[in-house]
């Protein structure tokens, strides 16, 4: 079998995974082998990351919808149950943003929620 040079294609390939590696610390941004590798790794990284944001923000929005609800006399669970069953649709990312920024408003939400789950 005759040999093949590399030639325009192996650069051409070589060379987009060094664009993608550019800023790497280190050989991982020069030497094509150590690069590959990384960016492999990278994206792999990034593809996982793009979910796991998802629920990092789910968390925090939890966390701040707890915070106020307890200096309002409530816990989470309670608080969501109670808007649940009056039929207030509100998502965590809307409470979240009133728990921190109108604090008046998230507590008319927790005192209608109070009312529905002693009711």
């Amino acid at each position: 079998m005759p040999r093949v040079k590399g030639g325009y294609t192996t650069r051409q390939r070589r060379k987009k995974v060094l664009k993608l590696a550019r800023g790497y610390f280190g050989s991982k941004h020069t030497l094509f082998r150590t690069a590959k590798q990384q960016v492999m790794k990278s994206l792999m990284f990034a593809y996982r990351d793009r979910r796991q944001k998802k629920r990092d923000f789910r968390k925090l929005w939890i966390t701040r919808i707890n915070a106020a609800a307890r200096t309002n006399g409530l816990s989470y669970s309670n608080l969501i149950h109670g808007l649940k069953s009056a039929g207030v649709e509100v998502n965590r990312k809307m409470l979240a943003d009133l728990a921190v920024n109108d604090k008046a408003g998230f507590a008319e939400l927790a005192n209608v929620a109070k009312q529905k789950i002693n009711a």
